[in-house]
Order: structure tokens, then sequence, then C-alpha cells
């Protein structure tokens, strides 16, 4: 095969059709539009529209708001991360771990509101971890390790726990 053998397989490549070129090129007159009306228009379409019946998006009802103003904004962050930076030197388990060790260490890009601890994976590890929120698993994996866990969020009312 040669270059100038190469070429498009059979139909890959179709012809542009130019629309509203009179009636005997079969899109002439109103140029695959239809009628005249609303649709006939450029620009303008009713989304949503049902033929005057109610529109579902109305016939649903209003509920339902998450003020995001005053969330946290914290950084997630797994047993098994923590382990891999400890592995790689990158971390120093004998040091307090809190959210600046984190950052330094280059297992967060960046400290936010702070850091919330979760239990996916095993730490081998005796570390001591200095954090703004931690899941039951993950503070039940640092003590069967040895290390310890404190939480700097205000403990949670009663009221507010999910049952």
């Amino acid at each position: 095969m040669k270059l100038h053998e190469l070429a498009d397989r059979p139909g890959a490549r179709k012809k542009r059709s130019r629309i509203g070129r009179g009636i005997g090129s079969g899109t002439g007159k109103t140029g695959g539009r239809g009628g005249k009306g609303q649709t006939a228009r450029s620009g303008v379409r009713i989304k949503g529209f049902e033929g005057g019946q109610m529109p579902l998006h109305r016939r649903l009802p209003k509920r339902g708001f998450k003020n995001t103003s005053f969330a946290l904004r914290l950084n997630e962050i797994n047993l098994d991360r923590i382990q891999a930076a400890i592995d790689a030197g990158k971390l120093d388990a004998g040091a307090p771990v809190d959210t600046a060790a984190l950052v330094k260490a280059g297992v967060l890009r960046r400290a936010r509101d702070g850091v919330r601890l979760l239990g996916s994976g095993e730490i081998k590890a005796k570390v001591a971890f200095t954090v703004w929120g931690a899941s039951k698993s993950a503070v039940a994996a640092v003590e069967k390790a040895g290390g310890s866990v404190t939480v700097l969020a205000p403990p949670r009312e009663a009221s507010e726990q999910p049952a």
C-alpha cells in the first residue's frame, strides 16, 4: 500500500446537504422545518411544554434545601494512605500527625477546614492523630495498632445524631 492509495471507507464521509436551495433539491422552501409557527423560527423552543397540560416539573412538589454556606469542607483521608506515607518515609510516625504534618508530607494538597480520618485499609504504625473528625472504624483501627486519636470537633448532641 502506498500513500496515494489511502482512502476512507465508502460511506465514511457524507456530503453536506445544502438546505433552502429550491424545490428540486428536496430541502427547499421551508428548509426542512415544516410549516410556520414557533418551531420554524430559529432559537425558540419551549422546553418541557406538554401541550397545555400542567408540566411534570410543576406537578411535583417543591421540597428540600441544603444550606452549604456554613458547612465545613473537610479533607477525607483513609488509613492506608497514611500507612503508605509512613512506609515511604514521608511521614514520621513518632511525631503527632495533624493537618500541617499531612500537607508537609504531601499526603494532602492543601489544608481545608480540617481532616476527617476514615477507616479503609489498615495501619501498622503507632501514630498519635489530631484531626477534626474520625469514623468509629478508624479510631478502632488506630487504637488497635497502639496509637491514639484526638478529635477536635465539638461533641455532637443527642438530637443531631441519626437514629
